[in-house]
C-alpha cells in the first residue's frame, strides 16, 4: 500500500508542478507582450492599429482582439482596422466581439480582404466604416451546424436575423439586406442590383454590389490605400498579430483538440497508476492536462479560480492516499478537480460532455491496457500469485504413498480410526467403515494426503 501511495504521489506532484509553471510562464508572456506593445504605442502617439482576422471565428481570436483593443486604448490610436478573411465560425464568440467593437473607445475600419463570411460578416457590420478589396464578397451568414448543415430552427434563424439587423442598422445599413444574408426563406427586392433574391438563396455581395447597397464604403486595393481614403496615411502604423501563444492558446481551446487533451490526460495518468514504471503515459498525461489550462489561460478563461479548483482537487485526492476518510475526500476532490476544468472553458456544456467523452474513451483505453499488461498491475503486489508445487521442490505436507501395500497390526481397535504399526513405526489410520479389533493384522490399500486406509488381512 505504501508503494501505491508513493506512486500516486510521484504523478500528482509533477502534475501540479508543470500546470504551474505553464500558467507562469503564459502569465508572462500575456503581460509582457502587453507592457511592450503598449509602451510602443504611447512613445508613438496616434496610431492606426492594423489587426488580422484571418482565422475561425472562435474564443481564441475574442482574447486577441481584446488585448489589441486594450493596446489601442491605451495608445490613444485614431483608429483599428481589421483585415477581415474568415469563413466565419461561433456566433457566441462573434456576437462577443461584436460588442467588443462597439464599446472600444477607438473606431473601427473594417478592410474585407478575401471574404467575411458568416460569423466574419457579423463582424464587419459593426465595424463603422467597411472597405472592401477587389474581388472579395460579403455574407452568406446563414446558420449551420458543425458539419456545414443549414439550421432551419426557426428559433434559431430569429434570434440570428434580428442580431444581424441590429448590427446593420448601427451605421445606417438596409436591416433587410443584413436579414436576406442569414434566411434562406425570405425574398428581397434588390433595385440597386437590378435583381431579386430568391427564396431558398442566400445572399452574398461582391465588392462592387456592397458599394452600390451601401453595405461598403469604398472599395481599396490594399490596407495601405484605406489608411490613405481614411485620411490616417501620415499616422504610425502597428501590426499587431498573435504572439505564438496565442496561436497555440486558439488551436488549444478548439472542443475536438479539448476533448482529446481530456483522453490523453485521464487515460495517461491512470495507465501510469495501474502499470508500474513512471514513463511515456504518466508524462503525456501530465502534458496534456497542463497544455489545456495553458491554452484556456491565455484565452483568457482560465483564471486562478479553475487553477485553484484543479489543484485543491488533485490535493485531496492525495490526502485522500495517505489518510482515507471513508470516501468524503476522495468526493470533494473529484468535484473540485472536475469543477476546475469545467471553469476554465469558455463554455462549462461543451467541456462537460468533452469530459465524459473522455472517460468513457479513456476507460476502454485503460481496460485493453491493463488486460495486456495485467501481470505488471499494482494489485500483484498484493495477491499472492506463487504455486509453491511439488515439481518446484515444494512439499506442503509429508506423503504416505510408500506405505502402499505394507502390512501392519492394530495396536489399538479401528472404529473405523485408529492406529497401526508397521515396523518401528506407528501410524493413524482409518477402514473404510468396518470395525477391526487390535491385534489383528492390517494392509494399506489407500493413501491420499494424509489419509492412510488400511483392510483386514483375513
Amino acid at each position: 500500500m505504501q508503494t501505491k501511495r508513493w506512486r500516486i504521489a510521484a504523478v500528482i506532484w509533477p502534475l501540479l508542478m508543470l500546470v504551474s509553471m505553464l500558467l507562469v510562464t503564459a502569465g508572462g508572456l500575456a503581460t509582457g507582450g502587453k507592457a511592450a506593445h503598449g509602451a510602443e504605442g504611447s512613445e508613438l502617439g496616434p496610431a492606426v492599429y492594423v489587426v488580422p482576422v484571418k482565422q475561425t471565428v472562435e474564443s481564441g481570436l475574442k482574447s486577441f482582439l481584446e488585448r489589441a483593443y486594450k493596446e489601442a486604448a491605451e495608445a490613444k490610436a485614431e483608429r483599428v482596422i481589421l483585415v477581415i478573411n474568415t469563413f466565419g465560425g461561433e456566433v457566441t464568440s462573434a456576437e462577443e466581439i461584436g460588442e467588443l467593437i462597439r464599446k472600444s473607445s477607438v473606431p473601427t475600419t473594417a478592410y474585407v480582404e478575401g471574404k467575411a463570411v458568416s460569423a466574419g460578416t457579423y463582424i464587419a457590420l459593426n465595424a463603422q466604416n467597411i472597405v472592401m478589396e477587389p474581388g472579395s464578397t460579403i455574407g452568406a451568414a446563414a446558420v449551420v451546424n458543425g458539419s456545414g448543415e443549414l439550421i432551419d430552427n426557426p428559433k434559431v434563424v430569429s434570434f440570428w436575423v434580428k442580431t444581424m439587423r441590429e448590427a446593420a442598422e448601427l451605421n445606417g445599413r438596409d436591416p433587410d439586406i443584413a436579414a436576406a444574408m442569414v434566411d434562406p426563406g425570405a425574398t428581397l427586392p434588390l433595385p440597386d442590383l437590378k435583381q431579386v433574391k430568391q427564396s431558398g438563396q442566400i445572399l452574398t455581395l461582391t465588392a462592387d454590389e456592397a458599394l452600390k447597397v451601401g453595405y461598403a464604403e469604398y472599395k481599396a486595393e490594399s490596407v495601405d490605400d484605406a489608411i490613405k481614403w481614411l485620411g490616417l496615411e501620415n499616422r504610425e502604423r502597428i501590426e499587431l498579430n498573435p504572439s505564438i501563444a496565442e496561436k497555440l492558446a486558439s488551436w488549444l481551446v478548439n472542443p475536438i483538440v479539448m476533448t482529446v487533451l481530456f483522453i490523453l490526460g485521464i487515460a495517461g495518468i491512470a495507465i501510469e497508476l495501474f502499470v508500474p514504471g513512471f514513463g511515456v503515459p504518466g508524462i503525456v498525461g501530465i502534458l496534456s492536462f497542463g497544455l489545456y489550462f495553458f491554452g484556456h489561460y491565455i484565452a483568457g478563461f482560465a483564471g486562478m479560480e479553475s487553477v485553484v479548483l484543479f489543484i485543491v482537487g488533485i490535493a485531496l485526492l492525495l490526502i485522500e492516499v495517505f489518510v482515507p476518510s471513508w470516501g468524503i475526500l476522495g468526493i470533494l476532490g473529484s468535484a473540485s478537480l472536475i469543477a476546475g476544468v469545467l471553469t476554465a472553458a469558455s463554455n462549462p456544456m461543451t467541456a462537460f460532455i468533452s469530459l465524459v467523452i473522455a472517460l468513457v474513451a479513456a476507460a476502454v483505453i485503460l481496460y485493453f491496457v491493463v488486460r495486456k499488461y495485467k501481470d505488471r498491475g499494482i494489485w500483484n503486489k498484493f495477491i499472492l500469485r506463487e504455486k509453491l508445487t511439488t515439481e518446484q521442490g515444494y512439499l506442503s505436507a509429508e506423503t504416505k504413498e510408500d506405505l502402499l501395500g505394507q502390512e501392519g497390526i492394530a495396536i489399538t481397535p479401528l472404529r473405523p480410526a485408529g492406529t497401526i504399526q508397521i515396523g518401528d513405526n506407528r501410524i493413524d489410520v482409518v477402514t473404510s467403515g468396518e470395525f477391526i479389533a487390535s491385534g489383528k493384522t492390517v494392509k494399506v490399500i489407500k493413501t491420499e494426503g494424509t489419509w492412510v486406509v488400511v483392510r483386514e488381512v483375513l
